[in-house]
C-alpha cells in the first residue's frame, strides 16, 4: 500500500533534500521547488511563482531560518520557476545570497528587479563547491527548453535536479512516480520542447550518468528503474516541431 504523503507540509526526498511545492488539486500542471541543506549552505531549487509563493515560503520555513539560505538555483526563467525570486530575496535577506544560473538565464533574470548577486555558472566551470567540499555540478541543455536551460547533478545523492526536463501534465498528481507516469511526461515534452533532434542528444547523455533519482520542478519525482524508463521513453520521443 503506498505511503500517504502529506502535501500540506515539506517533504523529505532524502535526508538533506525536501520538496517545498505547492500540491494545486485544480491544476493539471504541479511546481515542485526543492531545498538542499548541507551544512553551512542551504540551496533553494526553482523557487516558483508568485501565486505559490506564500505556500512554498511556509514550507522553507518549518525546515530553516531563511537567512541561512546562501543559493537560489534558477534552471531558466520562466515565472513559473523563478517568478517569486524578488520575494524570496527580500525574506532570506541576506547581502551574501547569490543566484545560480546560466548566463544566457541571468541576463533574463536581471528583468525581476533582484538585488542579488548573480553566479553564472558557465564562468565557473559548470561547478559550484560548497562550504563542506560536496560539489554541485551544472549541465547546460540549451532549447530545452530554453537557451539558458541547465539541470543540477549532486553526485553525493546521485540525485538529478531537471526543471522543465522530465516534466508531466497530468491532474491525477503524485510526488513519486507511481501507474503510467510516462502518458503525462510525453504530452509534457510534447508541447513544451523544441524537437526530438534536440531533446535526443540529452538523453544520450543522461543515460551514460549515474543517476538515482530526478527531481523535475514539474510532474514527479523518478526513482530507481523508473529513471531508466523516463529517459528510454524521451529519447524516441518526437516533440515541439515534430508534430507540427
Amino acid at each position: 500500500m503506498a505511503l500517504k504523503l502529506d502535501y500540506d507540509n515539506a517533504i523529505s526526498i532524502t535526508r538533506d533534500i525536501y520538496w517545498v511545492g505547492f500540491y494545486d488539486r485544480e491544476a493539471n500542471l504541479h511546481c515542485n521547488p526543492y531545498v538542499l541543506i548541507d551544512d553551512e549552505d542551504i540551496i533553494l531549487i526553482d523557487p516558483g511563482s508568485i501565486p505559490h509563493f506564500s505556500v512554498v515560503m511556509r514550507k522553507v520555513i518549518d525546515l530553516v531560518d531563511p537567512e541561512s539560505i546562501t543559493y537560489v538555483v534558477a534552471h531558466h526563467q520562466d515565472p513559473d520557476v523563478a517568478g517569486n525570486l524578488a520575494v524570496v530575496e527580500e525574506v532570506i535577506n541576506s547581502a551574501s545570497l547569490q543566484i545560480v544560473a546560466h548566463s544566457n538565464t541571468v541576463r533574463l533574470l536581471r528583468h525581476y528587479g533582484l538585488r542579488s548577486g548573480f553566479y553564472a555558472v558557465d564562468k565557473n566551470g559548470y561547478k559550484l563547491q560548497l562550504k563542506s567540499g560536496r560539489t554541485l555540478d551544472f549541465i547546460f541543455t540549451p532549447y530545452l527548453h530554453a537557451p539558458g536551460a541547465i539541470v543540477t547533478y549532486d553526485s553525493q545523492t546521485k540525485t538529478l535536479f531537471t526543471s522543465d526536463i522530465f516534466g508531466a501534465i497530468s491532474q491525477d498528481w503524485s510526488l513519486f512516480a507511481n501507474g503510467d507516469f510516462l502518458s503525462p511526461m510525453e504530452r509534457w515534452h510534447e508541447l513544451y520542447m523544441p524537437s526530438s533532434a534536440i531533446l535526443r542528444p540529452c538523453m544520450e547523455m543522461l543515460e551514460k550518468m549515474d543517476i538515482e533519482r530526478i527531481l523535475p520542478q514539474h510532474g514527479s519525482v523518478l526513482e530507481g528503474e523508473n529513471v531508466r524508463k523516463a529517459i528510454g521513453r524521451l529519447k524516441n520521443l518526437k516533440c515541439g516541431v515534430d508534430l507540427v
